[in-house]
Parts: structure tokens; sequence; C-alpha cells
């Protein structure tokens, strides 16, 4: 039994409430998808919580700390330098602050075990491709990230969570009662954001893999507290923390 956690953005309340969940759970295996950073307040302490992650991939705003990023609108390039600086500060620890660019630097786009396929994007493109739920009417777009998936695919990067399933259809958690049973037909699973929920429930969200069952959690943190911190922050534009009340 695996976590699957995605788009933690710096987001440290939620990032805590979550992993307090999964241990609580009896759950030791944790697999995140990217985006540890960007956005959020606490980029240090949200690399420093996933480096004890089974697996950890690269997602984009990962990527844009580290290099000049692309493709962002200008609040997002704003908050993904702020956050190249938090992490250029020893912090007091030079060690540590060597050992969170090491291990940025060295994750995965991708990672494959089994029938089951692990990116932060799509299958097209691991690191960039947004699949949203109303991509199922883009049948194009559809049949090609299906092609190349063996069976099963998760996935975070939009912030919605859902189920897309080979026959073009698309359900919420909500839709299927918050699980999902793995049949052996292809299956894209959206983890959705812990971080940072664009599907209009604030509570952070990942899912569970349980042998071929994919249960979806929410889990509830102090929002509160991370609004308050990304107001402090000059570089953090204060609607980055008011859409957190929504999630969206």
């Amino acid at each position: 039994m695996k976590a699957i956690i995605s788009d933690i953005h710096s987001n440290l309340e939620a990032a805590q409430a979550v992993m307090a969940d999964i241990k609580s759970l009896g759950i030791t295996e944790v697999y995140c998808l990217g985006d540890v950073v960007g956005y959020g307040p606490n980029p240090r302490e949200c690399v420093d919580l996933v480096m004890n992650c089974k697996l950890a991939l690269l997602g984009n705003h990962d990527q844009g700390a580290m290099f000049d990023p692309e493709g962002f609108n200008p609040s997002a390039e704003r908050a993904i330098f702020w956050t190249r600086q938090q992490l250029e500060q020893a912090d007091g620890n030079r060690a540590q602050k060597e050992r969170r660019w090491e291990f940025l630097a060295e994750r995965p786009r991708q990672h494959r075990e089994g029938d089951f396929l692990f990116v932060h994007g799509s299958a097209r493109n691991p690191l960039n491709e947004y699949v949203f739920p109303e991509d199922i009417y883009n049948q194009r777009k559809m049949e090609r990230i299906f092609a190349l998936v063996d069976r099963y695919c998760f996935q975070g990067h939009t912030h919605v969570p859902g189920i897309f399933t080979e026959n073009f259809q698309f359900y919420s958690p909500e839709d299927i009662n918050y699980e999902y049973k793995l049949d052996g037909r292809k299956t894209l699973c959206n983890v959705g954001a812990v971080g940072q929920p664009r599907d209009g429930d604030w509570r952070a969200c990942y899912v569970i893999l349980d042998g071929d069952m994919i249960r979806y959690r929410r889990v509830e943190y102090d929002v509160e507290t991370t609004i308050k911190k990304i107001y402090a922050v000059p570089d953090l534009e204060n609607f980055l923390g008011d859409r957190l009340r929504d999630g969206r």
C-alpha cells in the first residue's frame, strides 16, 4: 500500500497534515509527483519533508526554481524567483542547503513500476502537459496520451483530482464515492493537490493505492496560518493565499 501525493507548492501546513494522515493509516511508502515548491511560503521545509519519500519526481515549479522558469504567468514567476532566493539561503545550515539543491537536481521526470507509470504532467510530456477534465472532448489529445500508457498512469499538475478512462470518461472523486477499482483497462489517475487544490474543495487531496484500489483522501489543515504567511511575503501576491480558502 502506498500514498501518492503531488503539488505541495511550499504549503507546509497542508504537507504536514497529509503526512500525519498517511502515518495514521500505517503507510510507509510515499510517492510524490512533483511541484514541491512554488506559490507558497515554506519551500525549504517542504523540500526537507519530501526528502523522506520513497519516490519524488520533478515538477515544473521545481525545475523553475533551478533554472529560468518557462511559461509561467507573472505571479507564478515572481513567486518562483522568491522561492529560489529562499533555497539559496544557507538558513544556518550550509550542508542542508546543498542537500536540497542536490535533491531537486536529481529528481527524475517519470518512474515506471510494473503496470504503473508515475509523472507530474502527462505520459506525453511528464513535466509540463496539463490533462484537464474537459480534455475528454479532445479525442486526438487523449488518444495520443493513452497510447503512451501501458496500463495505469498517476499524475498531478492540474490540481484537479479524478479518474480518466480509456473510453474518454472523467470521474471526480465525488462521482465514484472516493474510490476506484483498477480493472486492467488503461486508466489515468490525477491524484489532486496537497498544497493548492483547484476543484472547489480547500482540503488537501491525495490518493492511496492499495492493490488494485485507488482511494482518495481529503485532509483538513490550518489554511489560515498558510494564508497569513503568504500575506507577509511581498513577493507572494495576496491572491495566492486567498484562493486557498476556496480551493481555486
